[in-house]
C-alpha cells in the first residue's frame, strides 16, 4: 500500500486526490506549519516576537557579542548571575550545524541589576574573548 493510499483509508485524503504529487504537497505542507508553530529558541522557551525598545519598563534584553564559539548558555547564564535573577540566557546558533555565532542575548527582570552587569560585563576578557554587551535594540528589519 503506498503512501497516498495510506492516508486516503484514513481520511486525511479525499479518495479521488490519491496522486503522489498532491500527497507530497499536503505533506509538506503539514510539517512546514508544524515546525513554523513550534519553533523554539535553543533553551525551549518561546521566542519574543520583538526585543523591547531599550529603556523600556519590565524585563531587560541584553545583548552579549563577541563570545567565544566554545561559550554554553549555562556559561553565558553564570556570567550574569553574578549580577543578579538571569531569566534567560541563549547563545544563537547556526541551524544546520548547531555551533555558535558567537553572540547570545541575556534577559533579567530587574532594570538597576541588569544596568550593573552591563557595566561591569562589559568590554571585559572572557575565554580569551573582549566580549561586548548592551541592552537589545529593537529589531530593524521589516517582517519576514
Amino acid at each position: 500500500m503506498n503512501p497516498a493510499s495510506l492516508l486516503a483509508f484514513l481520511g486525511l485524503l479525499p479518495r479521488h486526490a490519491i496522486g503522489l504529487g498532491f500527497c507530497l504537497v499536503v505533506l509538506v505542507a503539514a510539517v512546514a506549519a508544524l515546525l513554523l508553530r513550534n519553533r523554539r529558541a535553543s533553551d525551549g522557551a518561546r521566542r519574543p516576537a520583538r526585543p523591547r525598545k531599550p529603556g523600556a519598563p519590565g524585563p531587560v534584553e541584553i545583548y552579549v557579542g563577541n563570545l567565544s564559539y566554545d561559550m554554553t548558555d549555562d556559561q553565558l547564564r553564570a556570567l550574569f548571575a553574578k549580577y543578579g535573577v538571569v531569566e534567560s540566557a541563549r547563545i544563537i546558533t547556526h541551524r544546520p550545524s548547531g555551533k555558535s555565532k558567537g553572540y547570545g542575548f541575556v534577559e533579567m527582570p530587574h532594570r538597576p541589576e541588569a544596568e550593573l552587569a552591563v557595566d561591569k560585563i562589559n568590554n571585559t576578557e572572557v575565554m580569551g574573548r573582549r566580549i561586548r554587551c548592551n541592552e537589545a535594540r529593537e529589531d530593524s528589519r521589516p517582517d519576514r
